[in-house]
Formats: structure tokens, sequence, C-alpha cells
């Protein structure tokens, strides 16, 4: 990895990079309020990605989706609702791996219900969400989700997208097991594809010409310091670079090196006295061995202190026979080496 100093980084590319799913597209375009451009770069490249952890909130959603769809399919009477199921089999995510779309190398993802014609033709995209905050979607459908579901309807070639959002109280996320969708706690907010985003077409143009620049590439979009700083913290602590952001990171290695020592000083008794302690521990140890013995163990109460021992064979030069017979000069040789040693010094206050 290769820091630049227009604040950017450069990575070798993927041969294997992930697609653009609905929640990166967003983000790619600056609309997703918890990713950003360059978050959704560092997934696409593999260069960072924080591991998925199921919560609360995934596990309310998973419970209560398809209460949503039976929602859907009584009170709208939708009853050529599909499914993922349906169209890829009971275990489509290991048919599919999460990507509906195999044909297109860099857009992907999966939708979540599908409305189709009598000849089983989509013609409406459905998204399922579930939310306490009640108050995104007072207005309108949030961006980052619409454009979610509108990426989905386009690589499908459908017009009509509907989100469907149930609103959840911090009770429901104890037992979404028992949460039932009804008029007053499940909203739906239909659009066209056409109306509310009639440039679609150049912007997922757009997007694949990000995709060139940036993935095909491997130089990410600009970061920010504010926005991606958990992630830039992580690559810089396995990627330091002395040439850029040296301001961030000296700020940051004064603040650790003030921490630290003031830890130290608490315990640097305490330290001493373990460090005593130890060898002591270890005479004993050594003193217990018997012919055979690789370790051996005293145990505590939380602790199990372990001496072991290892035999090898090592060689021993006589440098001063190789002198005396006169070859050591044949066969020794001094090279220059250069060593930096560094060091970190308290400044001293006037």
């Amino acid at each position: 990895m290769k820091w630049n100093d227009d604040g950017t980084i450069t990575v070798v590319p993927p041969k294997k990079p992930k697609k653009i799913t609905g929640t990166r597209f967003a983000a790619i375009m600056g609309l997703n309020k918890w990713n950003t451009p360059f978050s959704a770069w560092c997934a696409i490249t593999r260069t960072y990605e924080e591991p998925f952890v199921d919560t609360i909130y995934t596990r309310a959603g998973k419970a209560i989706e398809p209460k949503q769809a039976d929602f859907m399919k009584h009170s709208y009477f939708m009853t050529n609702l599909v499914t993922p199921t349906d169209k890829y089999g009971k275990d489509y995510f290991k048919k599919t791996w999460g990507d509906f779309f195999p044909e297109d190398k860099i857009l992907g993802g999966a939708w979540d219900y599908l409305l189709v014609d009598k000849d089983g033709k989509p013609t409406t995209v459905l998204e399922m969400k579930t939310t306490k905050r009640s108050e995104d979607w007072l207005e309108d459908v949030p961006e980052y989700y619409a454009l979610q579901a509108a990426l989905y309807a386009f690589l499908l070639g459908v017009d009509d997208v509907i989100m469907v959002c149930s609103f959840l109280d911090e009770s429901d996320y104890d037992h979404p097991e028992d949460y039932k969708c009804t008029a007053e706690n499940t909203i739906v907010r239909p659009f066209k594809l056409s109306e509310r985003y009639p440039n679609m077409a150049k912007t997922v143009s757009e997007v694949r010409k990000w995709w060139k620049n940036h993935v095909d590439t491997g130089i990410s979009p600009k970061y920010d310091e504010k926005a991606d700083a958990e992630i830039l913290k992580v690559l810089r602590d396995n990627n330091l670079s002395p040439t850029s952001d040296i301001e961030a990171m000296l700020t940051e290695a004064e603040e650790l090196t003030e921490k630290i020592e003031e830890n130290s000083a608490k315990v640097a008794d305490d330290e001493k006295r373990l460090k005593t302690l130890k060898e002591l521990i270890k005479e004993a140890e050594q003193s217990k061995f018997k012919p055979g013995d690789k370790t051996v163990t005293l145990h505590g109460k939380h602790y199990d202190f372990v001496t072991s021992v290892s035999v090898s064979n090592k060689e021993k030069v006589d440098t001063k026979q190789m002198q005396k017979d006169g070859v050591y000069n044949k066969y020794v040789t001094v090279e220059p080496t250069e060593t930096y040693k560094f060091s970190v010094k308290k400044i001293k206050e006037d």
C-alpha cells in the first residue's frame, strides 16, 4: 500500500474485487450517511472492511421481513410476490453468494422481493426496511435506501419500486418474532424509477467510470480524515508512511506516548517486583527438572508459570585459532552497515 500526497492511497488492483451493491452505490455517490466513497472503495478492493456482526437490528430485520411480505400479500393483494427462495431455491445464498446479477461484472446485490407478471417477468422491486427512527421517513424515503432499490430496478429493467418500512420500539428488538405488521406501524412508499431518477442511466455510467478510475487502477478516491477516521487508523497501524500524513501520525503518537508514560509510572514498582518474582519462580522450577523433562509448571489460581528447556547444537567458531593459522582474513570480510536508532524525547517546557 502506498500513501499518496493528494489524500489518496494506492493498492495493487485486486484480481477479484467485490461488486458495487445497492448500499455501496449510494456511498460512491456521497449519499450514504453511514459510508463514504473511500470506505466503499476499501470494501470493493478488499483493502479493509469491518467484519459483519449480527446485531439486534439485523436480527430484527431478518425476523420481520417475512412478516412484511405477508402484510403486503394480504393488505395489498400481492399474490404474485416472489421471494429469493422462490427464484433460486432454499439455499439461494450458497448458490448466488448474495449476488442476483452475475451477468454484470461491476454492479450487483440482492433484491428483497419482486412482483412478477403472469409470465414470471419482474415488474416491481420491493425493498423491506425496519427502523426505530421514524423521523427519517417523515418527509420521504431516505435517499440511500431509495437508491439501493433503484439500482436493482435499473438492473432488472423495471420502473416500479415499492419501499416498505416497519417502525419498531425498543422492546420490539427483544422479541422481533412477536412483531405484527399493521397499517399503524408499517408504511408503504412507492415510486417510479423514471420519475425519481430520470438520469439513472447517466448515474450508472458515472459509477462505472468511478470503478475504472479507482478499482481498475487501485487508486482510491480521496479520504476524509473525520468521516473515514476509523478505517484510516487501522490502515495506518498496518501501513505507516513516513512521507505522508505525518501530522496526524505525530499527533496520535504523542497522545499514546503520554498515556503510556502515565500508566507506566503507576505500575513501575509492580513491574520491578514482578520481574524479581518471575526470576525466583524460574530458578525454583529449574531445580525441579528431571532427565527428559521439557517443561516444569507451577500452578497458581489464575495463571500457570511455565519454564521450558530446549537443546540445540550451535556452531562455535574459534577466531583466535583461525588468526593463529593465518586464515582468518581470508574468509572474514568487513562490510559497513547502517543502524538507525529511534528514540522519543520529552520536549522541555520553558
